[in-house]
């Protein structure tokens, strides 16, 4: 019997950064892992744990110091810690930039995923940083992926709008067939969203358990209590934010 498609796969992947003292900081070494396709996966570990060095590893914005690493999704949507929109653009050009040819009902669709309808015009310097995150989905959304790929997507907003945004993100993600590698370091935030979670730690950073996830999506914020229980080795710390963060 044939085994799942594979989405990603990584076969003794190595990463190395240089230190200014001429040293190196071994991130990865010898990692491997094989992602399924349309699934969504967590990956949850703590700050500088190397979750964002293999979201860019997996997008190709860096190159792994050995190793082999199959993404064949032909469309990749990404959305970084930080927003990362153009400030000289307005908000409806960021997004078309990404997506070129994306046609005014597409736009105005990606814009109200998110809740963003009239905003298109506003630019990047006009936004709290709620809606700000709300644009960097909106436009990795808009190039319509078969690879969605999320780091710390709420971080740093305070807890009503982290709740928002993580419902928001949950329908998009139900909304449409892809796979998604979402890091994190709340647990709260995997046990949502994810099909599967991968914990990652060490150093060089490795997988340390995988947890599959079979309740239903729209179950699980009533029963996330019993969800954390899953997972008694890793701290729940509830999705906390940054109360300066702002309005939405």
């Amino acid at each position: 019997m044939g085994g799942a498609a594979m989405a990603l796969e990584i076969q003794a992947l190595s990463k190395s950064f240089a230190r200014k003292n001429g040293s190196a900081r071994e991130v990865f070494r010898d990692f491997s892992l094989t992602l399924g396709e349309g699934k969504v996966t967590a990956l949850l570990g703590p700050s500088g744990g190397g979750k964002s060095t293999l979201l860019r590893l997996i997008a190709g914005l860096e190159q792994p110091t050995a190793g082999a690493l199959s993404a064949p999704a032909r469309r990749i949507g990404m959305a970084f810690q930080e927003p990362r929109l153009l400030p000289w653009r307005s908000v409806a050009d960021n997004l078309r930039l990404a997506a070129p040819g994306l046609s005014e009902a597409a736009l105005q669709a990606a814009l109200a995923a998110f809740e963003l309808d009239g905003r298109g015009a506003d630019y990047p310097g006009q936004l709290s940083l709620g809606l700000a995150r709300r644009v960097a989905l909106a436009r990795a959304f808009a190039v319509e992926p078969d690879l969605l790929l999320l780091d710390e997507p709420f971080a740093s907003l305070d807890l009503g709008l982290h709740r928002r945004l993580r419902a928001l993100l949950a329908q998009r993600i139900a909304a449409r067939a892809m796979t998604v590698v979402i890091a994190t370091h709340d647990l709260d935030d995997a046990l949502l969203l994810a099909d599967e979670v991968i914990f990652l730690g060490g150093v060089p950073a490795q997988v340390e358990q995988r947890l599959q996830l079979d309740m239903p999506r729209e179950n699980r914020d009533e029963n996330l209590t019993k969800l954390r229980t899953l997972a008694p080795f890793y701290p729940s710390s509830p999705s906390k934010g940054d109360a300066n963060s702002g309005a939405a």
